[in-house]
């Protein structure tokens, strides 16, 4: 797509300013500058988060690339272990990251996507990743499925999350393509179905628009929730079960149950913090995993609405962040005031406390950051207490 100089240029000034490059674009006549500033801006945006396509100096990139829907590695990575099979389409092809990745799981996918310049281009990058199995169709989505005579092992969709005036939306049926609409032709044209939602939707709302579903996964990296993916595959299950996941360097922390799990779960509720404090992670947090983490895990919950536990003895498979007590403390005008003179930098949180952070910092003046850790919280008796204590 580009000759040796610009290429050559590409990767000498990898890491350098776009914007600064551009005032310079003089300076280097022999060079396609506005295509090597997209490259540069691309390939900056896609190191991390994509760490194989970084690594593929063929890799080719759009001139507007949004990174915001797009999966990472890890999570691509991710949705590929949960389906095989001989065929597999990606109804909402997008930059091909997610159908890149699941197409190692098949002997033959199907990348569709609508934009003839971004399917043009990505098409040429399957090439360049040696992905020969992958069947790239410029056309649009429920256009493909009407179209088509296959029957597939999975389809995959990742609809667009915004509306016309480019409001996030909250409901299945606003995304783009419409998949409550498509409903009755999915189901004709695959075994299993794939749906990967924004974790801002209602998971409760998301299975209700979408019958059939019977696997929920709750996907979070480092402690940030990533994505939903909703599955439908036919398996007869009578229930839902959900499956959460926090993706980091040191462990992946992996947990199940279904709702009767949680429903069922015998809850013990401290009658006073111990020396531990558990604070559950970002997927179990969304999947809606509270009472279950008491019973599983030997934890004493806080109260019914502080998703906190504790525990005497240390519990260091929990699915979260663990912390040793130092101070456990109320919030009068003197004990925010003696706060303050032992942490004067801290990160705070607040659980089922009548205050924000925000609230909290201006009230004490402390300062974020530092190795302390304050959660504000009600216990089980309805006070309020303030928890001061450091990571394990």
């Amino acid at each position: 797509m580009f000759d040796q100089n610009t290429a050559n240029f590409i990767l000498e000034h990898a890491d350098d300013d776009v914007k600064t490059l551009a005032l310079q674009a003089s300076r280097y006549p022999g060079v396609d500058m506005s295509t090597a500033i997209r490259q540069i801006a691309g390939r900056q945006r896609i190191k991390h988060k994509v760490p194989l396509f970084f690594n593929n100096t063929d890799i080719l990139y759009p001139a507007q690339l949004s990174l915001e829907q797009a999966s990472s590695e890890l999570t691509a990575r991710y949705k590929a272990s949960l389906v095989s099979g001989n065929s597999f389409a990606d109804l909402t092809g997008g930059l091909g990251i997610d159908c890149y990745f699941i197409s190692l799981n098949f002997a033959q996918a199907h990348y569709i996507e609508r934009n003839k310049e971004l399917h043009d281009l990505v098409q040429q990058n399957f090439a360049a990743l040696q992905a020969s199995n992958i069947l790239t169709h410029c056309v649009d989505a429920e256009e493909f499925l009407q179209e088509t005579k296959l029957v597939f092992d999975t389809i995959f969709i990742d609809p667009a999350r915004r509306d016309n005036s480019g409001k996030k939306v909250v409901f299945v049926s606003d995304c783009e393509p419409d998949i409550t609409r498509l409903l009755p032709l999915l189901r004709e044209k695959c075994r299993t179905m794939m749906v990967k939602l924004s974790p801002m939707l209602d998971i409760t709302q998301a299975i209700a628009d979408l019958p059939g579903t019977n696997k929920v996964h709750v996907v979070s990296v480092d402690n940030e929730c990533k994505e939903i993916i909703l599955i439908a595959d036919r398996t007869g299950n009578m229930e839902i079960e959900y499956k959460t996941v926090n993706i980091r360097k040191e462990r992946t922390e992996n947990f199940s149950f279904t709702p009767t799990d949680e429903s069922c779960a015998t809850v013990s509720y401290a009658h006073k913090l111990c020396h531990y404090l558990y604070e559950p992670n970002s997927s179990l947090m969304k999947a809606g995993a509270y009472r279950i983490l008491s019973e599983r895990f030997d934890v004493q919950k806080l109260h019914p609405n502080t998703h906190l536990y504790t525990s005497e003895h240390l519990i260091s498979n929990f699915p979260g962040r663990i912390f040793e007590i130092e101070t456990i403390q109320g919030s009068s005008k003197q004990e925010l005031k003696s706060l303050k003179a032992s942490s004067p930098k801290a990160n705070i949180a607040v659980r089922n406390y009548p205050a924000t952070v925000d609230e909290l910092r201006k009230k004490t003046g402390i300062k974020e950051g530092g190795e302390v850790y304050i959660f504000a919280c009600k216990v089980n008796d309805g006070e309020n207490k303030i928890v001061k204590c450091r990571k394990v």
